[in-house]
């Protein structure tokens, strides 16, 4: 007799299926621990053309929707998370919503106190978390001093709903708060509008209780793609590059400084995150990027938007 799978299938679905939904549904379809059962979109037509490429379900009835699955990805406009995540939850299933968890700090707040009222899972997309070059970071850390972080892209035209601070900065912002693990004491921050009513280059100035300080720089309006982390510590620089999973760190051996390449086993971190997400559905455990950590990021975040707003200086 066969041996029953502990940890069985997770019935997946994902509601919306833009630029971001459409590789949530192709991962879910790809992995060993989820059945991909529906896909949701107010745009009937696209929610057909994607559920039958990836063989599940099409609806546009979020109610449908949520009987159909056990957990799910909300990857819809920032403004509908709220409205969304709650229903689902209210329905018992687990959601993954995309960052920013939500448009304000109260609707942040009503998200965390639903998935504890309803005992289910929350976790926020904040992919850069399940970079493989993050984990080697993470364990070479001790007592970080100084961070420094660029992030640019091109023009994305998505998420002009916010500016570059909600829409790109905020993995940073989430990644040095768990990294620094430090109060923060004081913030600085400018940007300017470029091609958006909103912010579309920003940087912050973050200091911490434990003397460390972050400068975080991000750009949507760039020529080129980078992202990359620098973090400075007493006796160890590391330079990481997200986009490349790669980096060298350099260590003090006396009165030298000794180059060391970061070995990396690379990976998908779309892929990395939602399996992550499944197994945390599947086993109870608590997922590594919860809502109530995606909230103090967004929280940060909006604090550095409103000091923009104040700021009469472009970058």
């Amino acid at each position: 007799m066969p041996v029953p799978d502990p940890h069985p299938k997770v019935r997946a679905g994902v509601v919306g299926v833009g630029a971001i939904g459409q590789n949530h549904a192709r991962v879910y379809a790809s992995l060993a621990n989820a059945q991909l059962t529906a896909i949701y979109d107010t745009d009937a037509d696209r929610a057909a053309a994607f559920a039958d490429k990836f063989g599940a379900k099409p609806t546009s009835d979020l109610e449908e929707f949520a009987s159909l699955v056990d957990a799910a990805s909300v990857s819809t406009p920032t403004v509908t998370h709220r409205a969304i995540a709650e229903l689902l939850l209210d329905r018992g299933v687990h959601c993954l919503v995309e960052k920013p968890i939500a448009a304000s700090t109260e609707d942040a707040a009503a998200l965390v106190a639903k998935a504890l009222e309803k005992d289910r899972l929350l976790q926020v997309g904040h992919i850069e978390r399940f970079n493989p070059i993050l984990r080697n970071l993470e364990n070479r850390l001790t007592s970080p001093r100084f961070i420094e972080v660029h992030r640019l892209s091109p023009f994305p035209e998505r998420s002009t709903d916010v500016g570059v601070v909600l829409d790109v900065m905020i993995h940073d912002l989430e990644i040095v708060l768990h990294l620094v693990k430090s109060p923060i004491v004081h913030v600085d921050a400018v940007g300017v509008a470029v091609l958006t009513s909103r912010e579309d280059i920003a940087n912050a100035r973050i200091r911490f209780e434990s003397g460390c300080v972050a400068n975080i720089t991000a750009s949507r309006v760039s020529p080129e793609k980078l992202r990359k982390i620098r973090v400075f510590q007493s006796d160890t620089y590391l330079s990481l590059d997200y986009q490349a999973q790669a980096g060298k760190i350099y260590r003090r051996e006396g009165l030298q400084i000794v180059p060391e390449d970061v070995l990396v086993e690379k990976d998908e971190p779309l892929k990395l995150e939602l399996e992550s997400f499944l197994h945390c559905v599947a086993t109870g455990q608590r997922p590594r990027v919860s809502g109530a950590e995606a909230a103090a990021a967004l929280n940060l975040a909006i604090d550095i938007t409103r000091l923009i707003g104040e700021s009469p200086c472009p970058v």
